[in-house]
């Protein structure tokens, strides 16, 4: 094995971080709290984890800390190992400023301290402004590089990107491709120009990629490969991040981000229709294996040092395939064995190839509910917020369609040859093998935490949930036989040939079933 040695022994992973500081960027983040919280609960040795953390709406580092750990994901460590969260040392600091807004005084701090950073902050909009998006995925990541070439002691500088920052191709190995603007020149441009010059700008600057998330992400790998210099560098490319697999809690989720929101929508019973093709595979990947690989990947990097930045493709496509239609029955089946609460219609969903039929069931199953929906809300003197609501949806579908209606290779040799290094405590310990995911159980802990963790829907109210979800089932299903007789006697009433037909048609079935009986 080619690992870290003493003499010729296996160095363990948690053994690696014993004594060491860390510092991490995004750590607020979906992926920042997981990485935190693991690196805590599986590396007892660390010495400090330091957080890049702004004050924002009137609180400050330390009280953002404290609302940061009250959150379920933490309260595992609260209850076994309360100590360990005394080591989280947050830094005043902002990824839009100068030097990262971080003090002069904490910037030696962490120059003199800090071994291992993970670089996770980052605008994951994928509609975001161009001029914010560079502000953050790409000169941030520059600052960052300007820090870490300053301290004494870091051995690995671990990057988050995605696989998608390469869209633009459809077989993706683990290598930076070419960009056809450098960052630097995109830095500039977005300087020097006004807001909506920029805003006119764009998509002429991100040609052949759908949003500034991928274009601005593409560019960051550049910067890092022009600008690393002797730093010790790896990537970590994550495809669509979703609700972990088993760590700390299985189906911890707490953004809509991806696909998450329509799926609670969907399980709500108010959106039923998506542009998507089927047959393709949904690259899909819990946050608790991207984060194993990660702190994995930072072991690797720095116990075993080479000159070039090493990249890890993050997918399942490869491995462990799940099309968009498996994912879609299997989310609308567990919606329906574990109901939201106040569903308002019986969870139901379709994908469609099609973009004129599906614009026709928007229009039918989302726009003209939600106006029906808001006209009655009005005259009982509510507030109307359903239009509002599929408006939302509508935006956050649009944003998916392109990554549902193409598929990628995306080569994960690095990944295999890593895991092979691994001793099999650290390949348990910190699992990343994508083969290991059961899909349909991974899944049915998704949609429980969407309930949870999403809906904010206490696990005690599902027997309750459920008997209403059944009301609801043949109210559905009495809605449909309803219009079904509405549209036979329409037909019946204007053609004599399909009256007929209709009629030899029943005449047949009411005979199978006297032989049945």
């Amino acid at each position: 094995m080619a690992t870290m040695m003493t003499g010729d022994e296996y160095t363990p992973v948690k053994e690696f971080y014993r004594d060491r500081s860390i510092f991490i960027t995004g750590g607020t983040g979906f992926m920042g709290k997981v990485l935190v919280e693991k690196l805590l609960r599986s590396c007892p040795g660390i010495k400090n984890i330091y957080l890049l953390m702004r004050p924002k709406r009137g609180q400050d580092v330390q009280q953002r800390l404290q609302e940061l750990l009250n959150a379920p994901l933490f309260e595992k460590l609260q209850r076994d190992s309360p100590g360990e969260l005394s080591k989280i040392i947050p830094v005043a600091g902002d990824i839009t400023e100068a030097e990262l807004g971080i003090s002069p005084a904490d910037q030696e701090m962490l120059i003199r301290s800090v071994s291992v950073v993970f670089h996770s902050a980052a605008t994951v909009k994928f509609d975001e402004a161009l001029k914010l998006s560079v502000t953050i995925n790409i000169l941030g990541t520059k600052r960052l590089i300007q820090l870490c070439h300053r301290m004494r002691h870091v051995e690995a500088l671990i990057h988050v990107s995605t696989a998608y920052c390469n869209c633009d191709r459809t077989d993706v190995a683990e290598e930076i491709y070419p960009v056809d603007k450098e960052p630097e020149q995109v830095i500039a441009l977005t300087q020097w120009m006004d807001d909506k010059m920029v805003e006119e700008l764009t998509p002429r600057l991100i040609a052949g990629r759908p949003n500034t998330y991928t274009f601005s992400k593409a560019l960051a790998e550049r910067l890092l490969q022009r600008e690393k210099g002797s730093l010790p560098v790896a990537i970590v490319r994550p495809s669509i991040v979703i609700s972990s697999y088993r760590e700390p809690v299985a189906g911890w989720v707490d953004n809509c981000n991806g696909p998450t929101g329509i799926i609670a929508a969907a399980g709500k019973g108010f959106f039923r229709t998506m542009l998507c093709h089927a047959d393709k595979v949904a690259d899909l990947v819990p946050v608790d294996i991207v984060i194993n690989l990660m702190i994995c990947t930072a072991w690797k990097t720095a116990t075993q040092r080479t000159d070039t930045i090493s990249i890890y493709n993050c997918c399942t496509g490869l491995q462990n395939p799940i099309t968009w239609k498996e994912f879609v029955e299997l989310t609308i089946k567990y919606s329906r064995i574990h109901p939201a609460n106040d569903v308002l219609w019986y969870p139901d969903g379709t994908v469609h190839n099609s973009i004129l039929i599906n614009k026709l069931c928007a229009t039918l199953q989302h726009k003209l509910p939600a106006h029906i929906l808001d006209i009655f809300a009005r005259l009982k003197g509510s507030r109307p917020i359903m239009v509002r609501l599929q408006s939302k949806l509508s935006k956050a579908s649009q944003c998916l369609e392109y990554f549902c209606t193409r598929q990628w290779n995306f080569r994960d040799d690095n990944i295999r040859q890593l895991s092979e290094q691994l001793s099999p405590e650290d390949r348990e310990t910190f699992m990343f093998d994508v083969k290991q995911i059961n899909w349909p159980l991974y899944l049915e802990q998704y949609i429980l935490g969407i309930r949870q963790f999403i809906l904010k829907e206490n696990p005690d109210t599902l027997p309750a949930a459920r008997s209403y979800v059944t009301k609801l089932y043949w109210l559905h299903r009495a809605t449909q036989i309803g219009l079904l007789i509405i549209m036979l006697r329409i037909l019946l009433s204007r053609n004599s040939a399909a009256q007929g037909a209709v009629l030899s048609l029943l005449s047949v079935v009411l005979r199978i079933c006297r032989l049945i009986v």
